[in-house]
């Protein structure tokens, strides 16, 4: 049995595969968000319980033993722990807003297009630089007592190995390490103003670096819910997770998430840190490969919020894209809704969402199809600035509509290799498999569980409605500055 662990910001799983790749069983936790004034915290207590919850459900449902496990989880945030993993105060999560105005002042001095030239991400308020400044300003004593600051699975898996705090190249990659030599940029370290905290900054270990388990006391359980001894690989977190488990290795493939947020990835050896600075360059286990990301803020977050203001159910929403046609009868929708504006394919912090053409005509099927379609066409954005050139599969909470995913595959005019289940479980299992040199067959591993493919008619539409969205855009933008 391998198993996969997946600590997602909402909700941690951990699913139980056997050689073939077939899903065995699914446990989840859900794990709780304090949100305050643009702060966003998580604890951290709380998030290991949970795994240590899953694991041990996994493991009683299916008493094979445990041949490998594989870590992944939510990326970004900053995690400060002691030298035993233990928190020295709540993590601020990759959704927290408060250090916007460092990355406004960036964004206006310079500093933020001179970090993403040198290391190809592009910051946001949630990331690890303008969190770990804030707190260097706010509550230097927070990080005087941290042994590292580090990532949510690393926090996991330090607690579960007893290994010391390490990062892997994936996590590292925002905003601080140098592509090109997958070591830390103290240039950029500088220029953040953060030379004097160089040391929490976790080792970045060998892609092949592995832990075993032990067990961890304080009624955890011994290992922390899996057998003593269970090979255990960190890493990588679940973008890059979530690309290995759909099976987008192949340069030009890419992958598009959609869930709470898009996220839209695409496998490239090209390293081009020209252009609109916005998404990053997530790298690989495998030198010389990354992943170009594009995690836009828009997602499944803007059309829950629009079917809680019409009072419209989720399992609604396949019967009401059958009631209105292509074009939503004329509603027009920028779904820009998240407070904290875009972060890719491009940054705009003070974006907004529009909706144009409403009427007293309008259904609340039109504003679904117009909702879905704006996603749509977010997506189109973030994967053609991506560098798609090749398949495309997708995964995440959306996919569970049948006629959103017919609706995506026609804004996007290609077809779709959905692929359901844990998907960055089935990644990390994978990534632990290739690090210990465990054999197993990634092609069945990461077959789709369907191809869907477009409307040859719709998908012209689309296309033209593509480039109005785009136009749209452009007047949004501008207004933002003006």
């Amino acid at each position: 049995m391998y198993v996969g662990i997946d600590v997602g910001t909402s909700t941690v799983k951990a699913a139980a595969f056997n050689a073939e790749g077939d899903e065995l069983t699914v446990a989840s936790r859900p794990v709780g968000l304090a949100l305050h004034g643009g702060v966003v915290e998580q604890d951290m207590d709380e998030v290991y319980g949970a795994v240590v919850a899953v694991l041990r459900e996994v493991t009683a449902r299916v008493p094979d033993p445990v041949d490998l496990a594989g870590l992944t989880g939510q990326g970004d945030g900053v995690w400060l722990v002691d030298a035993d993993g233990r928190p020295v105060r709540p993590a601020a999560s990759w959704m927290d807003g408060r250090a916007h105005e460092l990355v406004d002042r960036w964004l206006a001095d310079g500093t933020f297009e001179t970090v993403f030239r040198r290391t190809g991400s592009a910051m946001f308020p949630g990331c690890p630089g303008p969190l770990l400044a804030w707190l260097d300003s706010h509550e230097p004593k927070a990080l005087n007592a941290a042994s590292a600051a580090v990532y949510c699975k690393d926090m996991v898996f330090q607690r579960l190995t007893g290994a010391g705090p390490t990062t892997d190249v994936s996590d590292a990659s925002m905003p601080f390490l140098d592509p090109r030599t997958r070591t830390y940029d103290n240039r950029v370290v500088e220029l953040l103003g953060l030379a004097h905290r160089r040391g929490l900054l976790a080792p970045v270990s060998d892609p092949i670096a592995t832990a075993r388990t032990r067990a961890t006391g304080e009624g955890e359980g011994e290992g922390g819910g899996l057998p003593p001894g269970t090979r255990i690989a960190n890493g990588p977190y679940d973008l890059p997770a979530c690309a290995l488990g759909a099976g987008v290795t192949r340069p030009g493939d890419g992958l598009l998430i959609v869930g709470t947020c898009l996220a839209s990835l695409v496998a490239t050896t090209d390293l081009d840190l020209t252009g609109e600075p916005a998404g990053l360059y997530i790298n690989t286990d495998r030198p010389g490969h990354w992943l170009r990301a594009m995690p836009a803020m828009v997602g499944t977050a803007a059309l829950d919020w629009v079917l809680s203001t019409t009072n419209i159910q989720h399992d609604e929403v396949d019967g009401l894209l059958a009631e209105t046609p292509a074009g939503a009868n004329g509603v027009r929708v920028l779904p820009y809704f998240a407070p904290s504006g875009e972060r890719a394919p491009f940054v705009e912090p003070r974006l907004r969402a529009e909706l144009t053409g409403v009427s007293l005509e309008s259904t609340p099927a039109d504003l679904i199809r117009a909702t879905c379609e704006g996603i749509g066409y977010a997506a189109r954005h973030c994967l053609e600035a991506a560098g798609l050139t090749g398949t495309l599969a997708v995964c995440g909470g959306g996919t569970r509509s049948p006629a959103w995913m017919r609706l995506l595959a026609d804004v996007l005019g290609r077809p779709l290799r959905v692929v359901e289940g844990e998907v960055g479980a089935r990644g990390a299992v994978l990534a632990a498999a290739e690090r210990y040199g465990v054999p197993l067959d990634a092609e069945a591993w990461t077959r789709p569980t369907a191809v869907v493919e477009p409307d040859e008619g719709r998908a012209a539409y689309y296309a033209k409605g593509y480039e109005e969205h785009l136009a749209r855009l452009r007047e949004a933008r501008a207004r933002t500055r003006a």
